[in-house]
């Protein structure tokens, strides 16, 4: 179990009773998303990246099959072995570990890429930036990646929201406006902004497929016990019949910020041409 005063008003939550669902509805980010970070030299073939709050491996197999070698950690031992799952079906050779980010333990500059999709909040900042910075490789990068649906302009992400906090009215995650934030207050001491990108794209789900989406958030299957969350599922279902066809797209907003370690920056800098 995980608490954080910044965090569902300090309520309890655990991944790990998420992954079934986790593994089987999360869709992951769209195909447009890896051409972004492609384009910006995150994924490459080759690279040796660490994949932090791995979950169910979404970023960690998407890299792997792009040709990096990719080393995913999770605390949940229930996440990893869904990842381990998913990326034997797959064929893919990727390394996951059950472990806490900051307990983790590499040798100095051993990744090009540290990526962390929708996780960084949950870590303990003031023990991973030293980390992140010695792992990383002169010219490396932390990615941190995140989807998020829009329930301002979504009126069925609006409506299962609405739902969601009749059960759990701690969750934090309601109502999101869309992110705003070009650079991050905690990394302006430590990093240099590579990049920021941000774009809205409809993700395409039927009633089922959003419901286990639903279900797999922390705000439900994360926090509740089995018997809500059994009775939240059974509300949504008949709540999407009444307000959603059969299939539809959730607008979504697509983002990452990339950041290099400013002594990184700095070298490259005053290296010669």
């Amino acid at each position: 179990m995980i608490t954080k005063t910044n965090i569902d008003e300090g309520h309890a939550f655990d991944w790990g009773k998420t992954s079934p669902d986790y593994a089987v509805y999360r869709p992951g980010y769209p195909a447009s998303f890896y051409t972004v970070l492609q384009a910006v030299g995150i994924g490459k073939p080759g690279q040796h990246i660490l994949d932090l709050g791995t979950g169910t491996g979404v970023l960690a197999r998407a890299f792997a099959k792009q040709g990096a070698y990719v080393i995913g950690i999770d605390i949940a031992a229930e996440q990893i072995a869904a990842a381990q799952q998913l990326a034997a079906q797959e064929h893919l050779d990727v390394r996951f570990m059950t472990c806490a980010a900051e307990d983790a333990a590499y040798p100095a500059q051993s990744f090009d890429i540290i990526s962390c999709g929708q996780s960084w909040l949950y870590f303990d900042q003031q023990r991973m930036i030293p980390l992140v910075k010695t792992w990383l490789k002169p010219g490396g990068k932390l990615v941190l990646t995140y989807l998020s649906w829009l329930p301002r302009k979504d009126p069925i992400a609006q409506a299962s929201e609405q739902l969601i906090l009749r059960y759990n009215p701690h969750w934090s995650d309601a109502d999101f406006p869309g992110s705003r934030t070009i650079q991050h207050a905690w990394s302006r001491q430590d990093f240099r902004l590579v990049t920021y990108h941000a774009y809205e794209e409809g993700i395409p789900f039927t009633r089922d497929s959003w419901r286990g989406r639903i279900r797999a958030c922390r705000g439900i299957g994360a926090s509740l016990v089995p018997e809500e969350v059994a009775r939240f599922d059974q509300e949504h279902d008949g709540l999407l019949r009444q307000i959603a066809p059969e299939t539809f797209t959730v607008l979504h907003q697509v983002w990452l910020h990339a950041y290099t370690p400013i002594e990184h920056a700095d070298a490259v800098q005053a290296s010669p041409s």
